[in-house]
């Protein structure tokens, strides 16, 4: 029976260090695995269903142009984004919004506070086209009207936009869904084992036509699109040409086109050192180098800061660096 990533799944993933003591400790779960679908390293419970939060917007995106929908560059990453709420990525989303003749009153997700610091304090209120999923929200909306569906009930689960999304996950993670929940910005969200994101991933991001292969190209010829600059998603896209794509409470996913893809969920849902570990996990296979890991998880990492000044580090656990 499936069953939810529990104590006795996991296993210590990372450490923050202050002043020459361990003083906190990440405990989760993470699997490998190649193109073909081979468990390459699997640390913890990889059987155990978690919600992939975010990082199963891939497979949405994938979905919306599966369904008649023509998105190119950045419009179709903000089909996949998790995005901070720039003006850019505001303009980017409006433009969808245009494009399916509504504008941000008929998005369903939430009302938000951009993500970026700037955006944010120069805001003068919240709003749903700056919450971070409305990209997402708003090729939803393009997808209906393109194909005469509701779009009044665009976020409900037996509408035709959210079948067809459930069709594309069983598809590419290769078995059924585990659990529906809903997610955050209101959408329905599937839970999968962690195997299965691992293999769903592996699978889109090896793909080298259709859909998945756009998607793709498209972040990675857009990458400040995804998340933002400076940004954790969009630097590890800048600097080694992954894509990766994190998740609330602790998920993440991230791979190296055609060569493999991690997935993993940090059990206390801390994201501090989601991208840290996946980097080392990668390295650990031979797909990025042990420097190239290092560098990035340094632009990435939270610092571990006393008086303003670094007294610390996050580390990967010898668990996941041994390999």
């Amino acid at each position: 029976m499936s069953h939810p990533l529990d104590r006795a799944g996991v296993v210590e993933l990372a450490i923050l260090e202050r002043s020459g003591l361990d003083e906190s400790r990440h405990l989760g779960a993470a699997v490998v695995v190649s193109p073909d679908g081979s468990v390459l390293r699997e640390l913890g419970d990889g059987s155990a269903l978690v919600y992939g939060r975010s990082s199963l917007k891939l497979f949405q995106a994938i979905a919306v142009l599966r369904s008649g929908v023509s998105l190119e560059g950045a419009q179709l990453v903000l089909a996949t984004a998790s995005h901070a709420g720039t003006p850019a990525h505001v303009a980017v989303v409006r433009s969808v919004l245009d494009r399916a003749g509504l504008d941000e009153n008929a998005l369903q997700c939430p009302i938000d506070w951009p993500l970026d610091s700037a955006s944010r304090h120069a805001a003068a209120a919240p709003s749903r086209v700056t919450m971070n999923c409305s990209g997402k929200h708003a090729a939803f909306l393009l997808a209906c009207v393109h194909n005469g569906w509701p779009t009044d009930t665009y976020l409900e689960r037996d509408h035709p936009l959210q079948q067809l999304i459930r069709s594309t996950v069983e598809e590419f993670i290769g078995e059924p869904i585990g659990r529906i929940g809903v997610d955050g910005c209101g959408a329905p969200v599937f839970a999968t084992t962690l195997r299965g994101l691992a293999t769903g991933v592996a699978n889109a991001c090896s793909s080298t036509d259709g859909e998945a292969a756009r998607l793709v190209r498209a972040i990675l010829g857009d990458p400040w699109a995804i998340d933002g600059p400076g940004r954790a998603n969009t630097v590890v896209a800048e600097q080694l040409g992954l894509v990766t794509k994190g998740g609330a409470e602790g998920v993440i996913i991230m791979a190296a086109p055609g060569r493999a893809a991690v997935a993993l969920k940090m059990v206390d849902g801390s994201n501090r050192a989601t991208t840290l570990v996946a980097l080392r996990l990668l390295a650990s296979v031979g797909v990025i180098s042990e420097d190239d890991a290092a560098r990035v998880a340094g632009l990435t990492t939270e610092r571990v800061l006393g008086g303003g000044v670094p007294v610390g580090t996050i580390r990967a656990s010898e668990l996941v660096t041994q390999g």
